[in-house]
């Protein structure tokens, strides 16, 4: 089991990466949410995987699952959404201010650095 979720844990962040590093922001948008799920799972896992164990500690109950994984994973869940909506909107402003999603900019729309006439000085 441990390998089927580390490997899980390595194709999300490899396509995360991979995605974070097209020239599209949907591509960087989907990449980052890859990313945040690879960490959520990784989170998640490091409070051990325990079958039929209470996640609080009770009465006559020895073995319990550890609260503070699913703690940070719900942490985690609301930075992630925050995240992406914030890289959505910028990429949505870009988009509508350029006409285009891509993320490097022409050689031709870019603006030369300006002359402040102070050679001589």
């Amino acid at each position: 089991m441990e390998l089927l979720i580390s490997s899980a844990i390595g194709v999300l962040t490899a396509a995360g990466v991979y995605l974070i590093l097209r020239l599209r922001t949907f591509a960087v948008v989907l990449g980052m949410t890859m990313l945040s799920y690879a960490i959520n799972v990784f989170l998640f896992t490091t409070g051990r995987l325990v079958v039929d164990a209470p996640p609080v500690l009770q009465d006559g109950v020895t073995s319990y699952t550890d609260p503070l994984p699913q703690a940070l994973v719900l942490t985690a869940i609301v930075i992630s959404f925050g995240m992406t909506a914030v890289v959505v909107m910028m990429s949505l402003g870009a988009f509508l201010e350029g006409g285009d999603d891509r993320v490097d900019m022409p050689r031709s729309d870019r603006i030369p650095p300006r002359d402040t006439g102070d050679e001589g000085a």
